[in-house]
C-alpha cells in the first residue's frame, strides 16, 4: 500500500462500504469523501459524514498508518485544524485525537490490489497490456482527447518561452521552430540556433534571391568554409563573405550531423528545402491563421530544393538527378510538430478557440504516425486511425505509462475499477 493508492481507494470510494464505523464503534456514513487537495494540507477538503445522528463537513485526512499523524507533526500545523476524519489503512496506535479514526484494509477487494501491484510490477511494453483490450470504446474517446489537450498545453509552454526570447514576436518563434524541425532530431539544435542567428528582418531583405537566402543558411550553418570545385557553392561562399560582413553575422559554432542518415535527410538537402520555403513565403505563419483548409497548407509547405540539388546531396559530389521534393512524410512532420502545436500556442495565449480547434480539426485529417510507440499500441489492438490519435498515444506513454501513473489514467481506472465491491 501506498499513500497515492490509499488516495485514489478513498476518492473513488473503492471499498465496502456497508454498515461502516469508526476504530471506537461509532456508525459511520460517509456523505462525500470530499475534494482531493494539490496544496498543502489535508489530503481531501470539503468533505462530509455522519456520525450518529451528527452531520459533519470538513477536511479528511489519509495516512497509510495511524502513527503517521504523529510523526507529520499535523498536530502542530493550523492547517490540518479542520479535520473531521482520520482514514487509515491500518489503526497501529491510538492517539486519542478530536476526530475519529476509519480503517480501510479489511473493506478493500483483494482483486483490486492484487492487480494494481500487478500493474506496478510489470515489465511489459505498458502495465496493463494484457487487459487493455477490454477498454470500451466510449472511455478512449474522451481520454484521447484528454490526452491530446495535454500534449498541446505541454507544447504550448515551450512555445510561450521562445515567444518571450524574442520578444513576442510569433513570426520569428515560427523561423525558428520550422527550422529546428527542418533539422530533424539529428540536427535540430544546430538549426535552431542557425534560424535564431538570422532575424526574419534579414531574410526578408533577400528572399526573393533564392541563391542568397541559401548562402545565408549554408553559411551561418558553418558550412561554406571549404574550398570548392563547383560553380554554385564557390558563388554561394562569396555571396556569404559579403553579407557575413554587412550584417556582422557569427556562423554556428555547432557541427551538423550526416551519419547514419538518409541522404534526403542530409542537412545540406533540408537547409535548401528551407531556403526555398523563404523564398517562397517570409511571413509564413500569417498565412497559416488565415488559412481554412489544412490542403492549402500543405501545398505551401511542399518546397523542392533548386536544380543544383536535383543532381547533389552535398557540395562538389554529383549524383544521378533526382528532385529534392520535401516529401509527404516530412510535410506532415511539419504539421504535426510545429504548424498544429504553433496555431494552437496562438489561440491559447490570446483567448482565441478557433484557432485551437482549427488546430485539432486539422491533426485529425492527417495520416497516423508510425513509430516505435504507436506500433506498439497497434499490436495491442489500439486505435490508431490518425494524428489525432497518435499524439494522444505518445502522451500517453510517455506521461502516463512509462511513469506507472495507472491511477491517473482512464484506462488503468477502468481495470483497477472493482466490478463489486468485495473483500476477496
Amino acid at each position: 500500500m501506498n499513500e497515492r493508492l490509499l488516495q485514489y481507494i478513498w476518492q473513488f470510494q473503492y471499498f465496502n462500504r456497508t454498515e461502516l464505523s469508526t476504530t471506537d464503534g461509532e456508525p459511520l456514513l460517509i456523505i462525500s469523501p470530499g475534494n482531493i487537495n494539490r496544496n498543502q494540507g489535508p489530503d481531501f477538503l470539503d468533505g462530509k459524514i455522519k456520525l450518529a445522528n451528527t452531520t459533519w463537513a470538513g477536511s479528511i485526512e489519509l495516512h497509510i498508518l495511524s502513527s503517521d499523524w504523529n510523526n507529520h507533526k499535523h498536530s502542530l500545523d493550523k492547517n490540518y485544524g479542520n479535520v473531521i476524519l482520520h482514514v487509515v489503512w491500518q489503526d497501529d496506535i491510538h492517539l486519542n485525537l478530536p476526530f475519529p479514526v476509519f480503517e480501510l484494509r479489511t473493506l478493500v477487494s483483494k482483486i483490486l490490489l492484487a492487480r494494481f501491484d500487478e500493474l506496478m510490477n510489470a515489465k511489459s511494453f505498458i502495465a496493463c497490456e494484457k487487459l487493455i483490450g477490454k477498454t470500451a470504446p466510449i472511455i478512449w474517446i474522451a481520454w484521447k482527447e484528454r490526452l491530446l489537450v495535454e500534449r498541446m498545453q505541454k507544447k504550448t509552454a515551450i512555445i510561450l518561452e521562445y515567444l518571450t526570447k524574442n520578444n513576442n514576436h510569433w513570426e520569428e518563434t515560427f523561423w525558428w521552430l520550422i527550422a529546428r524541425n527542418f533539422g530533424i532530431t539529428v540536427n535540430s539544435d544546430a538549426f535552431e540556433k542557425m534560424a535564431c542567428s538570422l532575424p526574419l528582418a534579414v531574410l526578408a531583405k533577400h528572399k526573393n534571391q533564392l541563391h542568397q537566402a541559401e548562402a545565408l543558411l549554408f553559411g551561418q550553418a558553418g558550412l561554406l568554409e571549404n574550398d570548392f570545385l563547383e560553380d554554385y557553392p564557390q558563388m554561394l561562399q562569396r555571396e556569404y563573405r559579403f553579407y557575413r560582413k554587412k550584417y556582422q553575422l557569427q556562423p554556428i559554432q555547432i557541427p551538423l550531423h550526416f551519419l547514419r542518415m538518409r541522404p534526403s535527410n542530409f542537412p545540406t538537402v533540408r537547409l535548401s528545402q528551407l531556403a526555398m520555403l523563404i523564398h517562397n513565403s517570409i511571413h509564413l505563419f500569417s498565412i497559416v491563421k488565415e488559412t481554412i483548409y489544412l490542403k492549402d497548407v500543405k501545398k505551401r509547405l511542399n518546397v523542392t530544393a533548386n536544380d543544383y540539388w536535383s543532381y547533389h546531396y552535398t557540395f562538389d559530389e554529383a549524383t544521378a538527378f533526382k528532385e529534392k521534393n520535401l516529401g509527404t512524410q516530412m510535410i506532415n512532420s511539419i504539421m504535426i510538430n510545429t504548424v498544429i502545436p504553433v496555431l494552437f500556442a496562438y489561440g491559447h495565449h490570446n483567448g482565441e478557440n478557433a484557432y485551437k480547434e482549427k488546430a485539432l480539426s486539422w491533426l485529425e485529417q492527417i495520416v497516423e504516425e508510425k513509430n516505435s510507440i504507436t506500433k506498439g499500441f497497434d499490436l495491442l489492438g489500439v486505435e490508431n486511425k490518425n494524428a489525432f490519435d497518435s499524439q494522444s498515444l505518445i502522451q500517453l506513454k510517455n506521461e502516463y505509462c512509462n511513469k506507472k501513473r495507472c491511477l491517473e489514467c482512464a484506462v488503468g481506472n477502468k481495470i483497477l475499477k472493482p466490478q463489486v465491491t468485495q473483500t476477496s
